[in-house]
This record gives C-alpha cells, sequence and structure tokens, in this order.
C-alpha cells in the first residue's frame, strides 16, 4: 500500500500531461508531493525526509521550469534525487558504526552488519544507475518517452532490483520467523 501511496505522485504527473501538457503536470507533481508530506506528517506524525526533499527539489526545478516555460528543468529531478540518495547511502559508510539502510530498517529486518554494507552498496549502485539512466533517457528520446520511462518504467526497474534481493536475503528473513 505505501508503495502505491508513494507512487501516486508519478501517476498524477504522467496523467497531467497526457490530459494537458508538461506545465500543468508539473503543478501537478509539486501539489501532490506536498500533499503527500502532509499526508505522511498527519498520520505518522512525522516528516518523511525523501518525501520532503524530493517535492523541495520539485518546487525548484518545476518552478525554473515553469517560470522559464523550459522542459528540461523537470527532467532533472529524478537525476538530482537518485544522486542525493546515492550520495546520502555512500556517505553513510564514512558517518558513524551503522550505514543509512541499517538505520532505517533494523527495527524491521535483523540482518548482520555486512549484510547491511552490502545491501546500502548495491542502494548506492542502483541511485547511481538510475541518476545515470535518467538523464540519458532524456536526451536520447522523446519527452513522450522520458514520461513513459519515468512512469511505470522507473517502478518496473524499482521493483525488479528490489525482487533481486531476495535470494540474497531470505536466509536472514526465514531465521526472523
Amino acid at each position: 500500500m505505501k508503495f502505491l501511496l508513494d507512487s501516486l505522485p508519478a501517476l498524477v504527473f504522467l496523467g497531467a500531461y497526457f490530459l494537458f501538457d508538461v506545465y500543468a503536470a508539473t503543478i501537478a507533481l509539486i501539489v501532490s508531493l506536498f500533499l503527500l508530506v502532509a499526508y505522511y506528517g498527519f498520520t505518522e506524525k512525522r516528516l518523511h525526509k525523501a518525501h520532503f526533499v524530493t517535492a523541495l527539489i520539485a518546487l525548484a526545478l518545476g518552478g525554473l521550469t515553469l517560470y522559464l516555460r523550459n522542459a528540461t528543468f523537470i527532467q532533472y529531478k529524478p537525476t538530482l534525487v537518485y544522486g542525493i540518495f546515492a550520495l546520502a547511502l555512500a556517505g553513510s559508510h564514512l558517518v558513524g558504526d551503522k550505514v543509512l539502510l541499517q538505520r532505517m530498517g533494523e527495527k524491521s529486518f535483523a540482518l548482520p552488519d555486512p549484510v547491511w554494507r552490502k545491501v546500502n552498496v548495491a542502494w548506492v549502485v542502483y541511485f547511481a544507475f538510475s541518476a545515470a539512466l535518467n538523464i540519458w533517457v532524456a536526451k536520447t528520446f522523446s519527452y513522450d518517452t522520458w514520461m513513459l520511462f519515468k512512469f511505470p518504467g522507473t517502478l518496473i526497474l524499482m521493483f525488479v532490483f528490489m525482487l533481486a534481493h531476495a535470494p540474497f536475503l531470505s536466509p536472514y528473513l526465514q531465521e526472523q520467523k
């Protein structure tokens, strides 16, 4: 359910783009991201930093898209978000005794420290790859193709990446039962 809720701004963006234009879609994206932040703020009584950063980046690059009437800026949003996530995850190897994914997920999953570190590195590579792939698709293909790459393409890519973890993590998850 959370995955679907978190995907809603991308769906809103895609729908508004194909119903109207990129500028209406940009406004819809910004509004839907801040509504998502507000929803989690009210229901969970906490700020999801990743959602908030994404909303701020959408506001900044979306604002440039709207002000300059240049859709290229909003195409850079995923690359900037993925790049920030990759840097934050990579930097967590240098700060503290636990990597970022371990700090976020250790209450849900009991994994040994070396496994957390490997999973964290895998996500660093995934986000760096996704950042580069987004720019490549944006620069190489039409805007419509980029939109379809963004949704459902990036969600499918993330889902496949998450499924690829299953064989690696399953021995540890079975121990928790």
